[in-house]
């Protein structure tokens, strides 16, 4: 699972990053269409790529996907049998209120995990690592409660999180992240309509 192979000719890589790369995109496929299965698929891809993290020694993403399995567990939970009626939430808006909250919240985590990665690890991409674990944190749980805002973050994120696995040679995971970044795109639009739907605006 570990060996690495070449994808394509050139594209180096194992079969582990593989398994968890389709594993991923099946996860946001399945996010785009509201379905609780991609919890499932975000678990066990989560899981895969703790491991391909740890031996890149990109920790603070590494930590990131054993949170990321605690959330998507609460997430499923939400989306199954959450909000006031237990049937389940819907898509809805971040409030101005929220937008602070969520600054606020990224810039603590990134101060956090940044000092625990500078103290604790030999992680020699600590600032970037925090600031990209911290806002994948922050973008998982407003994705966990179906706000509509976190694609945008996602789209941010995404996009610098391919600099970071082409300097760390994980050449398939930036694909991924590419990917994630043109599905982000898509799932904004698709939650977008669906809450055009719902107000009944033709």
């Amino acid at each position: 699972m570990h060996t690495p192979i070449l994808l394509f000719g050139f594209l180096q890589t194992s079969w582990l990053e593989i398994i968890s790369f389709l594993l991923a995109l099946a996860m946001v496929a399945l996010n785009i269409r509201q379905s609780p299965w991609g919890w499932l698929f975000a678990i066990i891809s989560a899981a895969l790529y703790a491991k391909v993290f740890h031996e890149a020694r990109i920790y603070g993403d590494m930590g990131l996907q054993f949170v990321f399995i605690a959330v998507s567990i609460w997430g499923a939970y939400q989306w199954l049998f959450g909000g006031r009626l237990h049937q389940g939430i819907t898509v809805s808006h971040l409030s101005r209120k929220g937008w602070s909250l969520t600054i606020a919240s990224w810039g603590a985590a990134y101060g956090l995990i940044f000092i625990l990665l500078a103290r604790f690890t030999n992680s020699d991409v600590a600032h970037i690592d925090a600031f990209l674990t911290a806002g994948s944190l922050v973008a998982q749980f407003l994705l966990a409660r179906k706000t509509l805002e976190n694609w945008h973050m996602w789209i941010a994120i995404d996009l610098l999180y391919i600099g970071l696995y082409i300097h760390k040679d994980l050449y398939l995971t930036a694909v991924l992240y590419g990917l994630f970044a043109v599905l982000a795109c898509i799932g904004l639009n698709a939650w977008k309509k669906s809450l055009t739907i719902r107000a009944g605006v033709p």
